[in-house]
């Protein structure tokens, strides 16, 4: 039960994150917005999520995993409601900036209850596939809402207020139920000052900027793609309006696939292969233009499936249990970072140039980054000690 809750709510706030692309389309026509100004509709939520993330992921570890989600649900929903009664761009990036907030703080929690629940290292990872999943099902979930909204002449805000809704009964049901317990305490102080400490270790900050690297990309698919494409006219048209649903119904399917793919084979070889295919997606894309880019930036989303969930499971795996709630704070600090200045960075590369074609050339040099590392990762593997030594400590005899 408590699996299928936090898969729940995983979907439920995909909803509205991942719709941004969407929407933002609509606030430049509203408001009058040019795409980097529109773009605060995706980097200011996704900055408040990294603050609250490093501020905040201590909370996980020093008040629960059941009170620090039941916390992050609450402030989400009731901030919700509120773009009901908003009509001004100003108000609603207020909002957007709470919401990042909550998430932020339900997202350390329930990425700690993650290790809670998890009897390996291995399984960690692929529940972290599965949970991710069920995100990638509410990111196809929330622009169809998004899109029958607007085709009913309804204001897309109503999304946010479907969205605090479903919070709602989310609520209710942490709130009933039974939550694991963590399996060892510990001595050392849990607040600010250590979460900001694992800042400088060396696990913590490299899968954090592969986190950085690989979220930058994503994000130029789902925030950017949309206007990338649109006014396409071509013999793929079909593909150019529906790019966006492409992408995100083959992510969902991909972190189911890689769910099992990963309990088979080696993850750092898995990493390599699916960095190195998103790299052949995104160069083709520049090369080959929108006719290209029309087929080959949807199709990326089968290979961005796995990568995410394993750089942040292997992340969280090398620290013991009692500090899962602050490195997932460190991590989710550096992926709200590279969701903040990748698509900010675009959107200026492209009003400076004149076409949202050049930020895809920036999105093509990170993905050329993200493979550089994972090549790294596989020749050198520095994290196997780690990972195998608290897989022994923290799981074998856990009973978790």
């Amino acid at each position: 039960m408590i699996r299928l809750l936090t898969f729940l709510m995983f979907t439920m706030f995909a909803m509205t994150t991942d719709s941004v692309g969407v929407i933002i389309p609509q606030i430049i026509k509203e408001f009058h917005l040019s795409m980097t100004e529109a773009g605060a509709f995706h980097y200011v939520p996704m900055a408040a999520i990294a603050c609250s993330g490093i501020l905040l992921g201590f909370l996980a570890d020093r008040l629960g995993r059941k009170k620090t989600i039941i916390l992050g649900l609450v402030l989400f929903a009731l901030n919700s409601f509120l773009f009901a009664v908003g009509n001004s761009f100003g108000f609603f990036v207020g909002l957007l900036a709470v919401s990042g907030a909550a998430i932020g703080i339900f997202k350390t929690g329930a990425l700690a209850l993650i290790g809670d629940l998890s009897k390996s290292a291995a399984e960690h990872t692929t529940t972290m596939n599965t949970v991710e999943g069920f995100f990638g099902v509410g990111a196809i979930i929330g622009p169809a809402i998004v899109a029958r909204l607007l085709e009913a002449g309804i204001s897309w805000k109503w999304l946010y207020v479907i969205a605090g809704s479903i919070c709602v009964l989310l609520i209710l049901a942490a709130a009933l139920a039974r939550y694991p317990a963590s399996t060892k305490k510990t001595e050392e102080p849990i607040d600010i000052a250590r979460t900001l400490s694992m800042v400088g270790n060396p696990y913590a900050l490299a899968f954090s900027l592969g986190a950085f690297l690989y979220v930058a990309v994503e994000c130029a698919i789902y925030v950017w793609m949309p206007t990338l494409l649109a006014g396409y006219a071509g013999p793929a048209h079909f593909m150019a309006v529906y790019a966006i649903s492409i992408f995100f119904v083959l992510r969902a399917g991909g972190r189911f696939l890689g769910a099992w793919v990963l309990a088979r084979r080696d993850w750092t070889s898995v990493l390599l292969l699916f960095s190195g295919a998103i790299l052949l997606c995104f160069a083709g894309s520049v090369a080959g233009g929108v006719d290209a880019a029309v087929f080959l930036l949807p199709l990326s989303g089968l290979f961005m499936s796995v990568v995410y969930p394993t750089i942040n499971s292997k992340g969280i795996s090398c620290f013991p249990k009692t500090q899962h709630g602050s490195v997932a704070g460190v991590i989710l600090f550096f992926t709200c970072g590279g969701a903040a200045l990748g698509p900010l960075a675009m959107g200026a590369v492209s009003d400076w140039f004149g076409a949202p074609k050049f930020g895809f050339y920036l999105a093509t040099g990170f993905a050329a980054m993200l493979f550089a590392g994972a090549l790294v990762n596989k020749a050198l593997n520095p994290a196997r000690a780690m990972l195998e030594k608290l897989d022994r400590s923290e799981y074998e005899h856990s009973g978790a």
